[in-house]
């Protein structure tokens, strides 16, 4: 069987889960404690993170990006990186954005601090990083809002990986509470319906011990 090692709140873990959901390969998920550093978990991914996924033929593929890039020519039927070359540019583009910009700027500055930091035994929230992700969600929001207004999707006329890297990230902070949807209506908007997909459902039933998510978090209808 299909495994794909994670964790709940892992952005990438998530990007992974949506893009295997959506093309519809199965697999099972195993939580990964990466702060355990397991031996057996070590020897896979030496760099101990997540998400790795490892095929029933024994082969194991570790980052989001190779496995989505893979997951995209092993399973090409249902494309998530675009059909033209302009087309998986701009994908691309901003699934990098996404897995680079907004997660060092918003993400890391939040969920990490916030949530991962203490399992990894990393010592105590720094203000002045959550105060800096706060600040940069607003920017963000509005950027999101403006693609979702002048495109189908995010990335162009078809959902792609930019929209599942983009609702990843983005579903791990309303998770924890802290995100203000009343920042940009398009990006409200986009998200409501990216949600209600059901490739989503994994991800809206996810909990995680000791954090407890709002109420509009499973709600489709925010």
């Amino acid at each position: 069987m299909r495994i794909l090692h994670h964790l709940p709140l892992s952005p990438f873990s998530r990007k992974v889960r949506l893009a295997l959901a959506e093309k519809r390969i199965p697999f099972e998920l195993r939580v990964e404690k990466v702060w355990e550093r397991r031996e057996e978990f070590l020897a896979v991914n030496p760099a101990c993170t997540v998400p790795v996924l490892q095929e029933a033929n024994g082969l194991s593929i570790v980052d989001s990006s190779a496995i989505c890039e893979y997951l995209d020519e092993a399973y090409p039927d249902m494309p998530l990186l675009g059909r033209t070359l302009a087309e998986r540019a701009e994908v691309r583009r901003l699934v990098a954005w996404f897995d680079q910009k907004f997660y060092a700027e918003v993400t890391r500055n939040l969920l990490f601090e916030k949530q991962m930091k203490r399992l990894l035994g990393r010592g105590n929230p720094d203000a002045a990083s959550i105060r800096a992700g706060y600040a940069n969600l607003k920017p963000h929001l509005e950027y999101i809002g403006w693609l979702a207004e002048t495109r189908a999707w995010l990335a162009g006329p078809a959902l792609s990986l930019a929209d599942l890297a983009a609702a990843a990230q983005l579903s791990t902070l309303d998770y924890i509470g802290d995100l203000d949807w009343s920042i940009s209506d398009g990006a409200k908007d986009w998200y409501a319906r990216v949600k209600s997909r059901p490739s989503f459902r994994g991800l809206l039933a996810d909990r995680v011990s000791g954090v407890t998510p709002p109420p509009h978090y499973a709600d489709l209808d925010f």
